[in-house]
């Protein structure tokens, strides 16, 4: 079955490709200039519904998502590929209808605009709900964002790189939120000895290739400097993270994170079986399964598997968020966590 799914999958990108492919050979070569000889109005209606149509449709049938709001925004994007792939000898009859294209594009980036607007706004309100909250910053900022401002994949991708930021720069003097009602999963591994050697293999790299490109290609060599740059800056900020956030538990639910990589919320009632079996935990983790477990020099397995009733969604890097069935998980106290979840009936 799950052969059948990939071949379907590669199909449908096939064919999309071809799609885009055959209508760039029609417009952009000699070969399809010459079969444009004579009247070319029908084959431009063709390439504008292939473009605006069924490119839009494939896409979102290969991506397995049901949206007319993004069937819309892809046709959208249509018209305005349209006008670059298409001559505008041939478009012209068509033009009025591109600018909707625009027009669509337009609208949605000032709706965006509005929402980084309101963001702002209320910022000041979002911070103070944090600061009030006894749950992990990482939890308590994102629980602050959806209470004040609409849900939207931009806010999650800038209050992503907020809480990076603040935990670069910001969080030093701060000390671990350790309570009776939380556990760490980082003191027994070598995750943030990892995350300092990667600091340094950055720094030596970003030294030594920024010298070597600069006077060769100088654009080349700032844009790899920004890019380590960010990276050192987000693996600064994954420590503390790691650090300060440590697994916080409740009497409804269970709050899991690993810095600033993934976190999930899962309420107690929704964990329908604790997986302990040692066979099981050496076994490959399957797909739908999102892993709690500190990187390490050496091959680590998680201790528990909490298998859930239904996927559950999880916030990963810049705020993507993914739905899963499962949590592998290795905690520095194992018996402390297993007590936890004998209270619970588990």
């Amino acid at each position: 079955m799950a052969i059948l799914q990939k071949s379907k999958q590669t199909i449908l990108m096939l064919l999309l490709l071809l799609v885009l492919g055959s209508n760039i050979i029609l417009y952009r070569t000699d070969f399809g200039q010459f079969a444009l000889t004579g009247e070319s109005k029908g084959v431009v209606i063709g390439s504008l519904i292939d473009l605006v149509i069924v490119a839009p449709l494939l896409f979102l049938t290969y991506k397995k998502k049901k949206s007319i709001k993004q069937f819309v925004l892809l046709m959208a994007g249509g018209l305005i590929l349209a006008r670059f792939v298409i001559p505008m000898s041939y478009l012209e009859p068509f033009i009025a209808l591109t600018w909707i294209g625009f027009a669509v594009e337009a609208g949605l980036l000032l709706i965006e605009i509005l929402l980084v607007v309101t963001l702002f706004k209320f910022l000041p309100r979002i911070v103070k709900y944090t600061k009030e909250s006894e749950l992990p910053k990482v939890f308590a900022f994102s629980d602050a964002t959806d209470k004040y401002v609409k849900k939207h994949p931009l806010i999650h991708i800038i209050c992503s790189e907020m809480l990076m930021f603040y935990y670069a720069f910001c969080s030093w003097k701060k000390k671990p939120l350790e309570t009776n009602h939380s556990l760490t999963i980082h003191k027994k591994s070598s995750y943030i000895s990892f995350q300092i050697m990667l600091i340094h293999a950055i720094i030596i790299e970003t030294i030594g290739i920024h010298w070597w490109l600069h006077e060769k290609y100088m654009i080349l060599s700032l844009i790899l400097l920004l890019i380590n740059l960010y990276s050192v800056i987000f693996l600064l900020a994954d420590i503390q993270a790691v650090r300060l956030n440590p697994i916080h538990m409740d009497e409804r639910k269970l709050y899991i994170s690993l810095g600033l990589v993934k976190r999930i919320e899962v309420k107690w009632n929704e964990i329908e079986e604790v997986i302990t079996d040692k066979d099981i935990l050496k076994q490959k983790l399957s797909k739908d399964t999102i892993e709690f477990v500190a990187k390490d020099f050496d091959k680590v397995l998680p201790d528990f598997i909490l298998q859930l009733k239904k996927p559950m969604e999880a916030t990963l890097i810049m705020g993507i968020k993914k739905p899963y069935q499962k949590i592998a998980i290795k905690l520095d106290d194992y018996k402390a966590f297993s007590e936890v979840l004998k209270k619970h009936n588990f």
